[in-house]
């Protein structure tokens, strides 16, 4: 088991910022970490890299214990705060160099190369940190996290102002990073879940209050069911509220309307057979697929 949390707690004064939290991650898992600003994904993060430590309860990462053993836990991983702290006066080359020799790594130059190339530094490897734009700081903290080949990653809001380019580009790195470490993600961009993340862990107030596959959390959370229907004429919202099953209808535009079931409650027959008994021909009737967002604001509101 690459990480393993057992009951840490986390009190700042009066606060608890994490609650009684466990859960583990294996190797080669991708994890998406969750929850609205405060809710504690920060501070478990710098638990795990040995940045703080907990008030009480055990975490693991490889084995080794985040209080007794925090140089070797520092060892085996690769860390991307969500304020990615960089020497500015510094340029890319030299400060990756910088870094590789902290860690005491074999062949430092040419892992700085092998770093550039990996995350798409090649234009900008000879100026100073301090002239990059953010999205090109962000792949020089992306850069320092990987040089030492850590077993596990663990990355806080680690597409912050990257371009649709650099987006994907980023994302395909995690997804191909993956496959040979275990990666930490925390965000709140809920499409980088859904294209990355093998597993979601939300937090709330402190709480875990899911941890599931991504698409078995969407599946199987207790959202309403939304059905676009067009029909070829015009249709009293009343009529459509009479529907078994029917819980609500908004008019989109149109003929088009969001009709709106329980999550358990399959309803396009009943639809179908109220277009016959009306005269009505159905254009277009479609699920709406339910998305992580949905999930994620319901259980964290």
């Amino acid at each position: 088991m690459s990480i393993k949390v057992e009951n840490i707690t986390k009190i700042y004064g009066a606060q608890k910022a994490v609650d009684d939290v466990s859960f583990e991650v294996k190797s080669g898992e991708i994890v998406g970490f969750l929850g609205p600003n405060g809710a504690g994904k920060s501070t478990l993060m710098k638990i795990l890299t040995c940045y703080i430590p907990q008030t009480s309860g055990k975490a693991e990462v490889c084995g080794f214990d985040v209080k007794e053993q925090s140089l070797e836990v520092r060892k085996q991983v690769g860390y991307l705060p969500e304020h990615n702290p960089l020497y500015l006066d510094m340029y890319v080359k030299e400060y990756l160099s910088f870094i590789g020799g902290l860690h005491h790594i074999d062949n430092k130059t040419g892992r700085v190369k092998e770093m550039i190339d990996m995350v798409g530094l090649q234009v900008e490897q000879n100026k100073k940190i301090g002239a990059l734009s953010k999205g090109y700081r962000q792949r020089v903290g992306l850069a320092q996290a990987l040089i030492h080949n850590p077993k596990v990653l663990i990355l806080d809001e680690p597409t912050t102002g990257l371009d649709p380019n650099q987006l994907e580009e980023i994302r395909n790195l995690i997804k191909k990073t993956g496959k040979e470490k275990t990666v930490m993600l925390s965000t709140h961009i809920m499409q980088e879940v859904e294209a990355v993340c093998d597993r979601v862990i939300i937090i709330n107030n402190g709480k875990i209050v899911a941890n599931d596959d991504t698409q078995h959390l969407q599946q199987s959370s207790n959202v309403k069911i939304v059905l676009r229907v067009e029909f070829d004429k015009e249709v009293s919202k009343n009529s459509l509220k009479k529907i078994e099953g029917v819980e609500d209808v908004i008019l989109m535009e149109g003929n088009t309307w969001h009709i709106v079931s329980a999550s358990d409650k399959d309803i396009r027959k009943e639809i179908f057979n109220y277009a016959v008994a009306n005269g009505l021909s159905v254009l277009a009737l479609q699920k709406e697929e339910q998305k992580l967002e949905d999930v994620f604001k319901r259980l964290t509101k």
